[in-house]
């Protein structure tokens, strides 16, 4: 009698599938955030708040040169604070599927982490794009018109934004273990993140030393690709605001801090078994 043959094992990290998890895991985050309305309302309320008020208020004290007036300068920073408020927001997902245990069934299933990862950041990449969406709705009330062109160029530069501070949110947010210390640290980062992009002011007139974190800030370009798909031009952008310069260096950070998160994700730690 024959033996029956032997069937050689399959490599670790064969054979895996990749795609339908990242899609699977970025669809219940969209699910899971329409399920919780006060996101959204909160989202979107607080940089509109910001935007009236400050832009409002503040709109006849300061001249921002060129062809804007300042509620119109503030509009794109208004714009990058929801992206950045949302896409960053969205991976305290990660710390609430652990405490729930989720995040550990998803862990020891035969499923790249870099899978993982991919569909927490298209989540968080498309809840932040869709919240931008909706605000610059409003952009026609305040004298802001779009081509197809320019709206395209618009939406692509909210993309690439998007799915980068996700990819931020997500690295900072793997390794940690409660919402309240996720919290305290996106704080140190997300306001000068935000405040150092030329959002809420233009880098001239400015002191020397915050021209110069304007100027290396790789926000700055994402915003300056905001503002000029916009039509907007201000005096003291960063250093160059030309499309060329601004699209490559959107695009570098967001692969970097994608390979950042892939990076961290793929480094076992006591977070994923607590």
């Amino acid at each position: 009698m024959s033996s029956p043959p032997v069937v050689a094992a399959a490599p670790a990290g064969m054979h895996r599938p990749f795609l339908l998890p990242a899609i699977s895991l970025c669809r219940r985050e969209l699910v899971r955030f329409v399920r919780q309305r006060s996101r959204i309302v909160g989202a979107l309320a607080t940089p509109l708040v910001f935007w009236l008020l400050i832009g409002g208020g503040m709109g006849r004290s300061l001249n921002v040169g060129g062809n804007s007036s300042y509620i119109q300068y503030f509009f794109p920073g208004t714009l990058l604070m929801i992206l950045l408020f949302t896409a960053i927001f969205s991976t305290i997902s990660v710390i609430e599927d652990r405490r729930e245990g989720f995040m550990q069934s998803v862990l020891i299933a035969p499923v790249s982490r870099h899978a993982v990862v991919l569909g927490k950041v298209l989540g968080g990449t498309l809840l932040a794009a869709g919240q931008g969406l909706l605000f610059l709705l409003l952009a026609p009330a305040v004298g802001i018109g779009f081509t197809v062109g320019s709206a395209s160029l618009c939406v692509l530069f909210m993309l690439i934004l998007s799915f980068a501070l996700t990819s931020l949110g997500l690295a900072i947010a793997w390794r940690m273990s409660s919402t309240q210390g996720f919290h305290a640290i996106m704080n140190l980062f997300l306001m000068p993140l935000w405040f150092l992009s030329g959002a809420l002011f233009p880098a001239q007139g400015a002191w020397p030393v915050l021209r110069w974190a304007i100027a290396v800030n790789p926000l700055s370009y994402g915003l300056a690709g905001l503002r000029g798909a916009m039509g907007l031009v201000a005096d003291g952008d960063v250093p160059s605001a030309s499309l060329a310069v601004n699209l490559p260096v959107s695009l570098a950070l967001a692969i970097f801090l994608f390979i950042l998160a892939g990076l961290v994700a793929s480094r076992p730690s006591q977070a994923d078994l607590s």
